[in-house]
């Protein structure tokens, strides 16, 4: 500590003088300033006595307004001047570190009372305040925690931070950081960083716990030491979290979602935009997806479609024979797959059916792949690279026209007149045509506008004038499916052109074109992808689903909105009867990040969708027979008799229901329940037939409304081997047309008895119903009964008279021997003995047993059929055989 002297010199004329400004230095703990320059006040006056000493100094506030309250300034030495400023009160340099005042001094005047004395300027002293290190670091946070993948090296885990209270940068910063607990696998740097100096290992140690402290730097220790928390997370992987590879749906359960645990792991790295595609592969199950399984005219129906539609590939029968040489493949959607080779398998339309559908307005409609029953092109021949022309249909008639592939191509080739105009060429570059995939396409034609529309997409043709030499069409009509006609230099007529793949649902409506949206509703899938709430859908977000719902696409920008979305993502089957069988299902997933270089790449996960086997429903038959018997003559009426007046068709479902909480529950043993409940239900045919020998069309024939048909839209197949009514409607609707079938026989043509089977079905065959069997009796009056009928029954009679005369004759033999043994007999002989009275007379059984050994009279008029037992009749399914083992369709 120093002080500054002042100089006086003894006089009464001049004014002290002293420095202007002072710059002084006084710490925490000490009161005394020291000055710079040393606190002197000088005299003139100095050899004076009195005038030339300095008897005192005085302190004014300064800019601070605290130097007259907090310090003072006294006189050391009046002769030199030298004086001291010191401050009354400690001072704290956290609070305040400068202060400014100013500062007067006095001589001592003329004498020793001080009169006449003289003060000096005033001069400004500045003090700042020294800081003592009074203070420790205090932690921010007594506990720090951190998370961390394992097996990496970091360079910041975690950084701590301590801060101290005293003012100066010496004692208030933190110069450096410790690990106080020993052996741990981490350090820190003089700033807090703490990193790992191993890599961790989850398995070995998952949570990591110790303590730092800080030192200032005037070697203060932290008055609490801080504890620090790792814990290890196993290796992040990025990748999709919580797939499920296998996905089961009950058929009825409407929408059920896809993914409702799936989550995205980006493993801490910034993505800007995230693209997921959602495939389901339907192409396996009919046409490319579980669609209607009625019959393709049944379905039309429904769909509102106009009718007078002719079935060019119709099922195999004696009335449509020019599809009996194609090759068949099965469908599980019902419907009859043809496969055609490019060479022999050819159909050739017949000229009447061909005729029908002439004319410039019609609509042609077909389900196709090329490639035969192979999903993939063969290995010689690329996707797209096929260089010949395949013909799909070709009508060679007065308005000529061919349908074809090439390549990737579809042309539509059309002579509207081929004594008047040039044929002109409506060509569609298209992918589907040579997918190998399933397609639906609909062509309209109203010349000169045509329409295509391919999986219910509209596409516009380029229209081209074929100018070039093309020979003129037959002038006879012929229509040919997969190949066309054509007469070579020979005149030696030949198919070219074939078609390879795969045709089905083939048909042509002559008139106006089919509306757009009775297309849409024939090609409509009834399963595949949504999305369950787009009102949940996040900002930033897009969903896209395809026409077909086997690919829906999702967009987003934030990974938790992303994967809200994605959970969203759901399977859908509205039909009641979905077709089981496995769907498989793939995820794809691009990423984008702001470094491209460093951003993630993720697999392609790869699962399936199982839908289960329905309930099977249960159509049943009941309020028939099994015998109907009436007055033959009531058989030869006008109208008939009916066969099934009381007809009632019910369909039900069995579903079983587990019962193990309810058994648990009262301690006992449980077992299944089933549950049966009715429900409404369509009906798509029923079939009539009698069985043994077909109707004698000239003796006898089964009646049907056919204004009633025709109103319903139902059709009918009337022959004498069976009556079919086919086409989609309601239960009651089949039982009005059903009640209403009548058997009529012409006169004197009924026979003793006659047999019929009915049975429906729905959905093409898939689902049938119990066999109804209705034995028919015809009664007979006696003037009308036929002289061999007539021989048969006396006989009877007189049979059994005498089984009758025999039996009492037998009786009173035995009365007579037993009276003759009384007296010699014992007591108990006596008795009557009726053993051999226990005589059941069955004349009808006497009377089958002579008509069967008569000869050629009963095997003449008819055959003897085994009737069924009466109890089973109602519920039991005949298994058809021989010519009736065969199925239909419709």
């Amino acid at each position: 500590q120093t002080s500054l002297h002042l100089i006086t010199l003894q006089t009464n004329k001049h004014k002290p003088w002293i420095e202007t400004e002072y710059q002084g230095i006084v710490m925490e703990n000490d009161n005394t300033v020291l000055l710079n320059p040393p606190l002197f006040a000088l005299d003139k006056d100095a050899p004076l006595h009195y005038a030339g000493e300095i008897c005192g100094f005085r302190v004014h506030n300064g800019p601070g307004g605290s130097g007259s309250t907090q310090f003072e300034a006294v006189v050391l030495d009046r002769s030199t001047g030298e004086g001291l400023v010191r401050s009354k009160e400690p001072l704290d340099c956290e609070s305040h570190k400068e202060h400014s005042f100013t500062i007067q001094a006095y001589d001592c005047g003329e004498g020793p009372d001080g009169t006449n004395s003289k003060k000096s300027h005033k001069a400004t002293v500045h003090v700042r305040v020294n800081d003592v290190n009074e203070f420790s670091p205090v932690f921010v946070e007594r506990r720090y925690e951190a998370s961390v993948p394992e097996d990496r090296l970091f360079d910041r885990i975690v950084r701590v931070e301590a801060i101290d209270a005293d003012c100066s940068p010496q004692y208030s910063q933190i110069c450096f950081y410790d690990i106080i607990t020993p052996n741990v696998p981490f350090t820190i740097d003089n700033d807090g960083n703490i990193k790992n100096t191993e890599p961790l290992d989850s398995k070995r140690q998952r949570v990591h716990s110790f303590w730092v402290t800080a030192f200032d730097c005037g070697k203060n220790r932290a008055q609490a030491d801080a504890q620090v928390i790792v814990t290890v997370k196993p290796s992040c992987k990025p990748g999709w979290i919580g797939w499920t590879k296998r996905i089961e749906y009950t058929p009825g359960s409407g929408s059920i979602p896809l993914f409702p645990n799936l989550r995205l792991e980006a493993c801490e790295e910034t993505v800007w935009n995230i693209q997921a595609t959602v495939e389901l592969q339907t192409g396996h199950i009919g046409k490319g997806c579980d669609r209607d399984s009625y019959s393709d005219r049944s379905v039309r129906r429904l769909c509102g479609a106009v009718r007078g539609e002719v079935d060019l590939l119709p099922p195999p029968s004696p009335a449509t024979n020019w599809t009996t040489a194609l090759p068949t493949l099965p469908s599980s959607d019902s419907s009859l797959v043809f496969s055609f080779n490019g060479s022999t398998h050819v159909a050739v339309v017949p000229d009447s059916v061909a005729s029908a559908v002439s004319g410039d307005h019609f609509t042609l409609q077909l389900w196709m792949r090329r490639g035969g029953a192979s999903t993939q092109p063969p290995a010689n021949q690329a996707r797209g690279t096929r260089k010949e022309e395949e013909t799909i249909i070709c009508n060679d008639s007065y308005s000529h026209y061919s349908l074809s592939v090439h390549g990737c191509r579809l042309s539509l080739f059309y002579w509207p007149d081929v004594s008047a105009t040039r044929p002109v060429k409506f060509l569609w570059k298209l992918e589907q045509v040579c997918d190998s995939e399933w397609h639906h396409l609909s062509l309209s034609v109203q010349f000169p506008s045509v329409t295509l529309y391919v999986d219910g997409v509209t596409f516009d043709p380029a229209l081209i004038h074929d100018n070039g030499a093309i020979p003129n069409p037959a002038p006879h009509q012929r229509l040919v499916i997969g190949a066309c006609w054509d007469t070579g230099e020979v005149h030696i007529m030949c198919f070219v052109s074939g078609y390879k793949g795969l045709l089905s649902g083939v048909t042509v409506r002559p008139g106006n074109v089919e509306p757009h949206s009775v297309v849409e509703c024939l090609y409509a899938c009834r399963e595949g992808l949504d999305f369950g709430d787009l009102e949940t859908l996040g900002s930033g977000m897009k969903v896209h689903v395809n026409p077909s719902q086997s690919v829906l696409v999702l967009e987003g920008d934030e990974i938790e909105s992303f994967n809200r979305a994605v959970q969203q993502v759901t399977y859908k089957n509205s039909l009641r009867f979905a077709t089981p069988g496995v769907r498989p299902l793939k995820l794809t997933t691009s990423l984008r990040c702001f470094s491209e270089e460093s951003c993630l790449s993720l697999r392609q996960m790869e699962g399936y969708l199982v839908v289960l086997q329905p309930d099977a429903p249960q159509i049943s038959l009941s309020g028939v027979g099994p015998h109907l018997a009436r007055p033959a003559a009531e058989f030869e009426g006008p109208q008939g008799v009916p066969l099934f007046p009381e007809l009632r068709i019910v369909c039900s479902l069995s579903h079983a229901v587990n019962t193990a909480a309810q058994g648990m529950e009262g301690g006992g043993m449980f077992s299944p329940k089933t549950v049966i409940y009715a429900v409404a239900h369509t009906l798509d045919g029923c079939e009539v037939q009698p069985l043994g020998e077909e109707l004698n069309s000239e003796r006898e024939e089964l009646l049907v409304d056919m204004e009633a048909l025709k109103e319903r839209g139902l059709d009918i197949i009337n022959t004498t081997a069976y009556i079919a009514i086919t086409g989609a409607e309601s239960i009651s609707v089949y039982e009005d047309v059903l009640r209403s079938i009548c058997y009529r026989l012409a006169k004197g043509s009924a026979r003793f008895e006659r047999r019929f089977r009915l049975s429906c079905s729905e959905m093409n065959g898939r689902y049938t119903s119990n066999e109804l069997t209705l034995e028919v009796n015809f009664l007979h009056s006696l003037d009308i009964v036929p002289g061999a009928a007539t021989v048969i029954i006396m006989v009877c009679v007189g049979f059994l008279v005498v089984m009758v005369i025999l039996g009492v004759f037998r009786i009173r033999s035995i009365h007579r021997r037993s009276e003759g043994a009384r007296g010699g007999g014992k007591e108990g002989s006596s008795q009557w003995d009726d053993s051999a009275l226990n005589i059941i007379v069955n004349p009808m059984e006497n009377r089958m047993g002579i008509a069967t050994d008569m000869e050629g009279e009963c095997d003449d008029e008819e055959e003897v059929v085994d009737s069924p037992d009466d109890t089973s009749d109602d519920q039991r399914i005949i298994k058809k055989e021989g010519r009736d083992s065969a199925p239909r369709r419709y």
